[in-house]
């Protein structure tokens, strides 16, 4: 299970299990070492007492304080064993440690006149006495990781409660009013990630936002063109000739088309609007290649209408760019040239490739765009033609989006000699 708090409790558990066993363990040397200093003061003043009285030590009483006690002559020679089957040797005066048998002793050596007397005991007998107490070293131990154990699973419960307070705040949010989280309630560890989510949130709104005005602006927009066509059905259905009947299917063909161009737009709208799409997937793209196939393409629109449409100075490379971007992006520049430059005008595509970018150019000698008016043309369902020319108004907010979502750069500039000049500067990578 994927959970901070069973993370976290986990690793504390570790963490004081780890402790309490280091801990644990240097308590149990320190305390055997002690035992051990206790045990061989035992054997200090058993071989004293020895000595103050001048008497032999009491087999009985060595053997059931697991002692081995022995009173030697100054000549090396035995003169006493509480164990005389056990005949450890003579050692020199103090404290040693020795193997005799198999076996590990403590053994003290103290000499006063003709005698000396050496008393000892083995490891195994020490150890022995000493596991009836060790129980009682781990007893407060287990005690003391049962408390702090329970300590920490209140303090991990607390702990996250900001983040509990956090997610209670984020579902109580409506869609329809977003409002920033109070950084201020919430403890400096999580402030970064509330102020995250307070960006995400306000993005959102953003988002929202548009896309509420664009739906509004669309439905505003979709029901001209859907109430002409109706009209259009209405009096064709009226017509009592032929030629009425060929005039208002006409304008019925006429109707449908610009509803059919609107929702086209609409759909490349939706599709590149950097608010909400991801950065697109970028091939190697080669301008001047698109640029002569669009030119071709418009041209036969170019010469109806009048226009010279032609390709001017062009280098070749490649940048990269969403072909399929790229093409609506130089299409919708064509378009609007050629809706908006006028019979007799001349529009020219060029590509110039820079350093690090490529330029494309689209110059027309039409009547232009006043410079005031320059900004509010890239915003959706804006057209500052006459109303006799007919479109969208979603053609530049499109190129933008496109724009956009390829970190490039657009402007819109006066072509000498009258007319406008669009510059679309796109990064090679």
């Amino acid at each position: 299970m994927n959970s901070i708090r069973i993370r976290l409790f986990l690793w504390l558990t570790l963490a004081l299990a780890a402790s309490s066993i280091f801990v644990g363990l240097i308590a149990y040397q320190l305390a055997w070492d002690g035992f051990n200093r206790l045990r061989d003061f035992a054997l200090d003043q058993a071989a004293y007492t020895i000595l103050q009285h001048e008497v032999d030590p009491s087999p009985v009483a060595d053997q059931a304080g697991q002692y081995l006690s022995q009173v030697w002559n100054r000549d090396g020679s035995l003169r006493f064993s509480t164990r005389p089957e056990i005949r450890l040797p003579l050692q020199p005066t103090g404290r040693h440690l020795i193997e005799w048998l198999g076996e590990e002793w403590h053994v003290i050596t103290v000499m006063e006149g003709e005698r000396i007397v050496q008393v000892a005991n083995t490891t195994a007998d020490r150890s022995l006495m000493f596991k009836e107490v060790r129980l009682w070293l781990w007893i407060p131990l287990l005690l003391l990781v049962l408390f702090l154990g329970a300590l920490m699973s209140g303090a991990v419960g607390e702990a996250l409660v900001p983040l509990d307070t956090l997610r209670r705040q984020i579902h109580a949010q409506a869609p329809a009013q977003l409002q920033p989280l109070p950084v201020e309630e919430h403890p400096v560890e999580i402030a970064p990630l509330v102020d995250s989510i307070n960006d995400l949130l306000a993005r959102f709104d953003h988002l929202l936002g548009k896309q509420r005005s664009f739906i509004a602006d669309a439905a505003h927009e979709m029901r001209t063109p859907l109430t002409a066509i109706k009209l259009q059905a209405q009096v064709m259905a009226a017509s009592t000739t032929a030629a009425d009947r060929q005039l208002a299917l006409a304008a019925l063909r006429a109707g449908v088309d610009r509803a059919t161009h609107l929702v086209e737009q609409l759909l490349q709208l939706a599709r590149f609007d950097a608010a909400s799409m991801p950065a697109p997937i970028l091939h190697p793209c080669h301008p001047a290649q698109l640029a002569r196939q669009l030119v071709i393409e418009f041209s036969h629109i170019a010469e109806t209408r009048g226009i010279d449409l032609g390709l001017g100075h062009c280098d070749d490379g490649a940048i990269a760019a969403d072909e399929a971007g790229l093409r609506i992006l130089l299409g919708n520049l064509i378009d609007n040239a050629l809706r908006y430059a006028g019979t007799g005008s001349r529009v020219d595509v060029e590509v110039r490739m820079g350093p690090d970018r490529a330029s494309l150019w689209v110059i027309d000698n039409g009547p232009g765009i006043p410079p005031d008016g320059r900004e509010q043309v890239f915003e959706r369902f804006r057209r500052l033609a006459s109303a006799g020319i007919p479109g969208s108004g979603l053609g530049l907010a499109i190129v933008r989006e496109i724009v956009e979502l390829h970190h490039g750069q657009i402007s819109l500039l006066d072509t000498p000699g009258g007319g406008l000049s669009v510059r679309v500067d796109l990064p090679f990578a």
